[in-house]
């Protein structure tokens, strides 16, 4: 594991669920990318019709203490999606950790390395590359590795600062949506030993890869939620169900929601569908295994 930063910048504006801090995850540039000259930057998306965040270089973590009245402990590592081109930085990152912090859970959302965006619109970019598939997929593999080891460290970091964040190691879970939840996955399959890997987990419209639905599941036990819609634009909802099975198959707890209506990307936003009360769902079953 690289050297963490052990000094954190703590953000202006403290509201009444918590304190936002952000921590840098490495000292000087990220291994593996110390050449990289693009400038991270933020954008309202038209495509996604939410804040995004794009060109990450130095990978970050934003921390949501938890509402020190009802803090259990638990943690929870969030990694939103965007392609590997962009961030949903607001919809799928913050607004949910806004939501477990006021529960008592400390959230932590990931700012991982993504694909360089050339032009100042990271959702087209993106949308134009994905029309090459095979192209696209090979581009955002070494990425999707490097974002593996972001989130390893981000684990790593949260469970070597336990104490400092008022959270308990063994209750720290992940969740993503979208390529986001491949990035998760990431830190379940390629975890080399039992302090990067995560206790529970969550995987919101992901699409693993084939690679990873033919990966053989930790041993230890791994509870895993998994979230998607019917109509998901991008066809992906098959791709939670071989992920449920997968997991049902090892004897792995699990459980499957697939709503009729929500796209993809319906994150913490609202349609006035029944997808809109997923997270509900979610707290359910952290609830369920004591997560909550």
């Amino acid at each position: 594991m690289k050297k963490l930063i052990i000094a954190s910048i703590f953000l202006l504006g403290i509201n009444s669920i918590n304190a936002q801090k952000k921590v840098q995850l490495y000292s000087g540039k990220a291994p593996g990318t110390e050449n990289w000259t693009q400038k991270e930057a933020q954008t309202y998306s038209d495509l996604f019709k939410t804040e995004v965040v794009y060109n990450v270089t130095q990978p970050s973590i934003l921390i949501y203490e938890a509402d020190k009245t009802k803090a259990n402990g638990t943690v929870i590592v969030i990694a939103p999606g965007g392609g590997f081109q962009s961030l949903s930085i607001n919809r799928e990152g913050i607004d949910l950790a806004k939501k477990l912090a006021s529960q008592g859970i400390t959230a932590v959302v990931l700012k991982y390395r993504l694909l360089e965006t050339k032009s100042n619109d990271p959702a087209r970019e993106m949308m134009e590359n994905i029309k090459d598939r095979t192209g696209f997929d090979a581009k955002t593999a070494p990425i999707k590795a490097m974002a593996g080891d972001d989130i390893r460290t981000a684990i790593s970091y949260v469970r070597t600062h336990a104490k400092e964040l008022n959270i308990q190691p063994e209750k720290l879970g992940v969740i993503g949506f979208s390529a986001g939840a491949s990035v998760i996955l990431e830190s379940i399959f390629h975890s080399k030993d039992a302090s990067t890997l995560p206790n529970f987990a969550a995987s919101i419209y992901g699409g693993p890869s084939e690679e990873i639905l033919k990966a053989q599941i930790p041993k230890i036990q791994l509870p895993l939620f998994i979230c998607a819609a019917s109509d998901d634009q991008l066809k992906l909802a098959p791709k939670s169900v071989l992920l449920y099975s997968k997991w049902l198959e090892a004897g792995q707890p699990t459980e499957l929601h697939l709503y009729e209506k929500g796209g993809h990307g319906f994150g913490m936003g609202i349609q006035n569908l029944p997808v809109d009360q997923w997270s509900d769902v979610y707290l359910d079953w952290l609830r369920f295994h004591k997560f909550l």
